[in-house]
């Protein structure tokens, strides 16, 4: 199958406070492919611990099915409901309260699901700038994950310290060497500033360096295929951490200058007027 062709499968993880971010990644990824999707959608009722942990539900799927099939018709969207398995191998662990919610490990349980070999794990601030098959071109054959360094973790934490905000997940190499599951147990009885992330890091044997363009965490670039909306510090005039969310289009313009997501802006509108979603910051 040629690279024109190949399904793209995609995961995110979160809840349903969340799916507005999902549904403009997803959108953005739609724009620049022809390729069939797949998008995972790893979540989890958790409201027994705090309210706003409520799962992605099914009504939302269906409208994140709808809009990737009016792009190709082969694209779905399928819910994975991970509580089980987070209470079983994260619960009432050193890291399963942290600055951080539940759906930020999510990733680490993708093991416990029967998913294709080749995955695509995408935060839920990650907007696409072109074409997301070209994923498809790098081999991942000796690895268990491809990622690109960290902005910040290489000069804070270690030079080849990777961002696990895009992730190529070969699931057949992290089966056999059991990564996924070995963070867990980490994270069970060690706390750790960026859990998965560090976990993973700290733990893996074969990974590969992908380029920056694979996870720009800083200003969009002319051959930039994701667009990372992560934290960032600004040096000059003044020292300031900022967090700006790709939904938040006030300051995805005003501070950030970044307008080449317009167009999926408009689509957003359009759907969210249609399906009563939250409206975005303007």
């Amino acid at each position: 199958m040629t690279e024109n062709g190949e399904r793209l499968n995609v995961v995110y993880c979160g809840n349903e406070k969340v799916f507005p971010l999902i549904l403009l990644s997803a959108l953005s990824i739609a724009r620049h492919t022809e390729n069939p999707v797949t998008v995972y959608l790893l979540t989890m009722d958790l409201s027994d611990r705090e309210a706003r942990f409520l799962p992605i539900p099914e009504e939302k799927r269906a409208i994140l099915e709808e809009v990737l099939r009016q792009k190709n018709a082969e694209s779905r969207a399928v819910l994975l409901d991970a509580r089980n398995a987070y209470l079983r191998r994260l619960g009432g662990g050193k890291c399963d309260h942290n600055s951080y919610t539940p759906y930020a490990q999510g990733r680490l349980l993708l093991s416990e699901f029967d998913l294709p070999e080749r995955l695509l794990y995408l935060d839920t601030d990650v907007m696409c700038c072109s074409d997301a098959a070209q994923t498809l071109a790098v081999d991942l054959a000796p690895y268990e994950f491809a990622a690109a360094i960290d902005v910040m973790g290489t000069f804070w934490i270690a030079r080849d310290y990777c961002n696990s905000g895009v992730m190529l997940l070969n699931m057949k190499n992290l089966a056999k060497s059991g990564l996924l599951e070995r963070a867990c147990e980490l994270l069970k009885r060690k706390r750790l500033a960026f859990p998965d992330q560090s976990a993973l890091n700290r733990l893996v044997k074969d990974k590969l360096i992908l380029p920056r363009k694979f996870n720009e965490q800083r200003s969009v670039r002319p051959d930039t295929v994701f667009k990372h909306f992560c934290q960032g510090i600004r040096w000059f005039p003044f020292f300031k951490v900022y967090n700006i969310k790709q939904n938040d289009v006030k300051n995805v313009h005003g501070k950030l200058h970044i307008t080449c997501f317009d167009d999926v802006y408009a689509e957003y509108d359009r759907l969210a007027e249609k399906y009563g979603l939250a409206p975005l910051k303007r």
